[in-house]
């Protein structure tokens, strides 16, 4: 399936100033007739870079060839079931508060249980980590230790003095 077209004013500079130096790159495979592998040769570029660049030239001009792409998984873990993530975060969030080992210890039994791969120590250090601190404030000390740490405060403030 084809990517819808995506126009080269869309780019930033630095993506048009990368889009025409492969350009140049390439140009003499697609105007002149040289070969693929003579411009990779010439260019010091893996050959399949090359063809990729061709590939993605011919099918989507100019712009194809600049990185704008981002990756799809960008954010989420490859190696970690979801539920797993989810199960390390309610583990976290529980009362009273549990260690990241004992945590560990306990995602590792039950990733097994599930067929799951286990993480390792950091992964779920990491997880832990990443979780919002209003969230685990909340979690571990109750609504009153939320509002006084998190909370906004409202400032009189007057123009001048006495104003109030």
């Amino acid at each position: 399936m084809a990517e819808p077209f995506f126009p080269l004013t869309a780019l930033t500079e630095a993506q048009r100033t990368q889009a025409l130096e492969r350009f140049t790159i390439i140009r003499p495979a697609l105007e002149e007739g040289v070969s693929r592998a003579q411009v990779a040769r010439v260019s010091q570029i893996a050959p399949s870079t090359v063809q990729l660049w061709i590939k993605r030239y011919r099918e989507k001009g100019l712009a194809g060839l600049a990185n704008n792409v981002a990756r799809s998984d960008k954010g989420k873990s490859r190696k970690l079931e979801d539920a797993a993530i989810q199960l390390i975060e309610g583990l976290a969030l529980q009362t009273p508060p549990r260690s990241m080992a004992a945590i560990h210890r306990q995602v590792t039994t039950l990733a097994l249980e599930q067929g799951w791969k286990p993480p390792s120590y950091d992964r779920v250090r990491h997880i832990i980590k990443g979780l919002d601190p209003a969230l685990v404030t909340m979690a571990h000390q109750g609504a009153a230790a939320y509002r006084e740490e998190f909370d906004l405060l409202y400032r009189r403030e007057s123009p001048h003095a006495n104003a109030m």
